[in-house]
């Protein structure tokens, strides 16, 4: 059975999956990154989970993988195949398209950013199936976006599209750690409302999932952190959608699982903001944490799909 290797490296573990033909996800597993143990380390873990995979595939399958996607975090050079930096695995210009594919036989590998791959995922099998331009941004520990066109990820001239966490959305505000000041993900990340329903709560171990209960229950202070939360995204929003013009907003990570009490405020916000523009769709993420790998898979196939259009001319 003809089949890909799809992998997710996240920043403590990763997610793989061996996905056939019809996106079908033929064996699931996961696997720590290993990361304690330094960035050398992180790279042979992902080469041997890799080779792991490739073996599985050619016992249950009856035939190795035919090309592998590999998504990771931090900047990437999908051109040219290198992991260029991510701070949460120490590494730098990390040739990793070239090392897998040579522990992986010689198989074709693409490598995706871990944002942008997830929203690949969402994009065409998820929450904006259908959409021909959509716009994915995930609320976790920061926030980022994918910008969708026609079946595509648009990752710009110089792989940094789609950074909507560095949009300034309260200028002089908290300082960011790209530099600037009063950026949306300083004050709308899951990471920004936990900070703040800690700091008001006086809980230190509070987070934003306990901020959105306390919201659930009425109580007007986390109303106010959350609001603030929400306004902020609904800026950065509002700006992005100015620019972009997306059919469909899909809004993933962990503040999205709060669902409707985060949905319902954000969507009276945005429409309280827009003007001339036209108010996209704003759904929930639909593929949950499985997106990256998803992605991957689909980044394979993508590669295989390619290949063969060349190999035909």
């Amino acid at each position: 059975m003809r089949h890909v290797i799809a992998l997710d490296v996240g920043g403590t573990g990763m997610k793989a999956a061996l996905v056939g033909a019809d996106g079908e996800l033929l064996h699931r597993t996961r696997r720590s990154t290993g990361r304690e143990r330094g960035p050398d380390s992180v790279v042979e873990s992902i080469l041997a989970f890799a080779a792991e995979l490739r073996a599985h595939g050619e016992r249950h399958f009856g035939e190795p993988a035919a090309a592998a996607g590999v998504a990771v975090p931090g900047i990437v050079d999908t051109d040219r195949g290198i992991a260029a930096y991510a701070a949460n695995l120490g590494w730098r210009d990390v040739p990793l398209r070239d090392l897998l594919s040579e522990r992986l036989h010689g198989v074709p590998v693409a490598l995706g950013h871990d944002v942008r791959t997830g929203g690949l995922a969402e994009g065409r099998i998820g929450a904006g199936r259908g959409a021909d331009r959509f716009l994915f941004v995930p609320l976790g520990t920061g926030i980022a976006g994918a910008i969708g066109i026609d079946g595509r990820v648009e990752a710009g001239a110089h792989g940094f599209a789609g950074e909507i966490g560095h949009i300034v959305v309260r200028p002089g505000g908290a300082p960011c750690p790209c530099g600037q000041r009063g950026c949306l993900e300083r004050f709308a990340s899951a990471a920004a409302v936990s900070e703040a329903w800690a700091r008001v709560s006086g809980d230190p171990e509070a987070d934003a999932a306990d901020c959105a209960k306390a919201v659930e229950s009425g109580d007007p202070r986390a109303l106010v952190v959350w609001q603030d939360a929400v306004d902020a995204l609904a800026d950065g929003l509002v700006t992005a959608l100015t620019l972009l013009d997306p059919r469909t907003l899909i809004i993933g990570g962990g503040l999205a699982e709060a669902g409707e009490t985060l949905f319902t405020p954000l969507r009276h916000a945005v429409e309280r903001r827009v003007t001339f523009q036209k108010l996209p769709s704003i759904v929930p993420a639909a593929l949950g944490d499985s997106a990256g790998c998803l992605g991957a898979g689909l980044l394979a196939w993508d590669l295989l799909a390619t290949t063969s259009e060349v190999s035909a001319r």
